[in-house]
């Protein structure tokens, strides 16, 4: 799992819970937005977590969010 101290997972503001994002920082986040419905995320549906290109053999929370954060397509 990536850790948030992680200094990749820093450098992109990664939390494992995207409600504790940095609404300051990152004021284009919003709560609706999570790993698992980022473009990036490579996990599979309903998993707790999945891997990420970002954070290459690391696994990312499915409820995290980092500021790479790109909505899936529909």
């Amino acid at each position: 799992m990536l850790d948030e101290a992680d200094p990749a997972a820093v450098a992109l503001g990664y939390v494992a819970d995207t409600t504790r994002a940095d609404k300051t920082k990152y004021p284009n986040h919003a709560d609706s937005q999570s790993c698992a419905n980022c473009g990036l995320y490579q996990g599979t549906a309903g998993a707790d977590a999945g891997p990420c290109p970002l954070f290459a053999g690391k696994q990312v929370a499915a409820q995290g969010w980092c500021a790479s954060y790109v909505k899936k397509p529909a």
